[in-house]
């Protein structure tokens, strides 16, 4: 196995990253987090390396060096890179760290899940998949789909003694013609996915140098996907850290709790509130999802004066 280091820039736990239980992964942590994925460049790859296994540990615990572990002969910059996006590692997180200082609601939500950044899928291409796969049926149900597909037509790897399978490759999954719990509209939508990626349109360099918005519209040009999932593939597999969401009930009721408001913000008053978390409010976001509930039932359960 290759060997990789990933330095953290500012507060950084790979145990929350493992725990977090995103994009239909169900989170664990026995001191190792797995990740089986394609590689990023689907075209430039026919017939080379199209999945990789990974096992990440850190060492000397929250904060330090997490390292990687490959079991594929790919260029382990090319691995490196992609895993630091999927732990948004790509990022200097110094910036996020003092925010928690400026907005104390923030900061304490940071001690709620310490050195938590939102993790990210894979790609915008595995990201599109589970959108159409996942679309109005229960995520358990569906990831035991998408794992069945895995195994069957992706890639297997044994990391640290658990195997786990990665989705097949755009090449792969368009000479998939049927397959258990996966109805033909879908299946068929999830061919359009393959070939826009494999065509660059899902590429992240691609998607990034667009405006959010307007690569969000293209995204909504893939049968099947909406503009939820349009934000979901762009902005969760992308790993940009500065777009709001204003429309996303559960943030806007938590926002509404944490910060004392009567009534649930408008778009106008949540992007006033979110001001102080430029240019991290996506991570700002998230980390109110993943926190607001623990924090409000520790704060109903203190003793009041």
């Amino acid at each position: 196995m290759t060997t990789f280091t990933i330095e953290p820039r500012g507060a950084y736990s790979l145990r929350e990253s493992a725990m977090f239980g995103f994009g239909g992964r169900e989170g664990s942590w026995d001191g190792r987090m797995r990740l089986a994925f394609c590689l990023d460049g689907y075209a430039a790859r026919r017939g080379q390396v199209g999945q990789v296994g990974v096992v990440l540990t850190e060492p000397d615990g929250p904060g330090g060096v997490v390292v990687g572990e490959t079991t594929s002969d790919a260029d382990p910059e090319d691995v490196r890179a992609q895993v630091a996006r999927v732990l948004s590692l790509d990022h200097d997180g110094r910036g996020f760290d003092e925010l928690g200082q400026r907005d104390p609601m923030i900061g304490a939500l940071q001690a709620v899940r310490p050195g938590m950044r939102p993790p990210q899928f894979s790609s915008p291409y595995e990201a599109a998949l589970w959108s159409v796969l996942s679309a109005r049926r229960p995520a358990r149900q569906m990831a035991q789909v998408r794992a069945a597909l895995s195994r069957a037509h992706g890639a297997v790897f044994d990391l640290a003694g658990e195997e786990l399978a990665a989705v097949p490759t755009p090449s792969q999954l368009l000479a998939v013609e049927t397959f258990p719990g996966i109805p033909e509209v879908k299946l068929t939508r999830m061919h359009a996915v393959a070939q826009a990626a494999l065509d660059g349109r899902l590429d992240v360099a691609h998607l990034t140098s667009l405006d959010p918005e307007e690569a969000m519209r293209e995204v909504q040009e893939l049968p099947g996907i909406g503009p939820f999932y349009s934000a979901l593939v762009v902005i969760r597999a992308c790993g940009l850290t500065d777009v709001l969401p204003t429309q996303e009930p559960k943030a806007l009721e938590l926002v509404r709790q944490l910060y004392g408001l009567t009534t649930t913000p408008t778009a106008d008053e949540l992007t006033a509130i979110a001001e102080p978390w430029r240019p991290f409010r996506t991570w700002a976001t998230v980390l109110i999802r993943a926190a607001g509930d623990t924090y409000l039932a520790r704060r109903a359960a203190r003793p009041r004066p």
